[in-house]
């Protein structure tokens, strides 16, 4: 029989619900923020993001969703909106038919200008500054660890091969 997995104690939740509560309650405040002072969704300033980085200011679509971690029909219902608003614009990718590429446009690039002043304000006003250095570099720390640990593949369920059977 596998062996069973220890369940979190009641301090450890305490700590986990916690962490998940202020970090939504952040990325809630933050989030309005952003659309209060510049009427891009926290969402229009992600892919707005990863496409002023790329090369060309252009990415295919399934290498964008891939590098905000959306799913593809996720994107493609924003992507929509976003380009009746003119921000971005979708074209067929010149090496492959069968893929389209997103291209950040002249209103775009200047609606995250114009956006990331204020963001980066708001950030150090409800993040940074709300923490000491040594409270900053234990978040690095624990978000390094976190991200190392989510990136291990995850182990076989019990009874499942490669598992060893107690």
């Amino acid at each position: 029989m596998g062996r069973a997995r220890k369940l979190p104690t009641r301090d450890e939740l305490r700590v986990w619900r916690e962490f998940v509560e202020t970090t939504e309650a952040l990325r809630s405040v933050l989030a309005g923020r952003l659309h209060q002072d510049t009427g891009l969704s926290r969402s229009d300033y992600a892919v707005l993001l990863v496409l002023s980085e790329a090369s060309g200011h252009r990415l295919r679509s399934s290498e964008l969703a891939a590098r905000i971690g959306w799913e593809r029909s996720r994107l493609s219902h924003h992507l929509n909106r976003m380009e009746r608003r003119h921000l971005i614009r979708r074209e067929e990718c010149a090496v492959d038919s069968r893929g389209a590429e997103v291209v950040l446009e002249s209103a775009g690039a200047e609606a995250f200008r114009a956006a990331t002043v204020p963001h980066l304000r708001a950030v150090r006003e409800l993040f940074v500054d709300a923490l000491t250095a040594d409270q900053l570099a234990a978040a690095a720390e624990i978000a390094t660890a976190l991200r190392a640990h989510l990136a291990r593949p995850a182990p076989s369920p019990p009874g499942q091969a490669g598992t060893p059977e107690e």
